[in-house]
């Protein structure tokens, strides 16, 4: 084993530490993304379930469904409570 072949070893030693690095910046990004749209669902499905259930006809739209989605169980409480008022 030469120098040569040593500093490649290295070299690719640093671009795999490199690459897990931005690899790790940039999927932080998505995870939340993902999160807040999942969320969201569940939350437009929470107040069609508070819809059919209870008949409140709280219109499901992009608002009312992040506000459920952010703020889970309490966001859906305030959505209902800006309904009834």
């Amino acid at each position: 084993m030469g120098i040569s072949s040593v500093l490649l070893v290295g070299a690719f030693a640093v671009g795999l530490v490199i690459l897990y690095i931005i690899f790790r910046i940039v999927s932080l990004p998505v995870r939340t993304l993902w999160k807040f749209i999942v969320n969201s669902i569940i939350g437009a499905v929470g107040l069609w379930l508070l819809n059919v259930v209870f008949g409140l006809h709280i219109p499901i739209n992009i608002f009312t469904a992040l506000i459920v989605g952010t703020f889970g169980v309490p966001g859906m409480l305030v959505v209902v409570i800006c309904h009834l008022l």
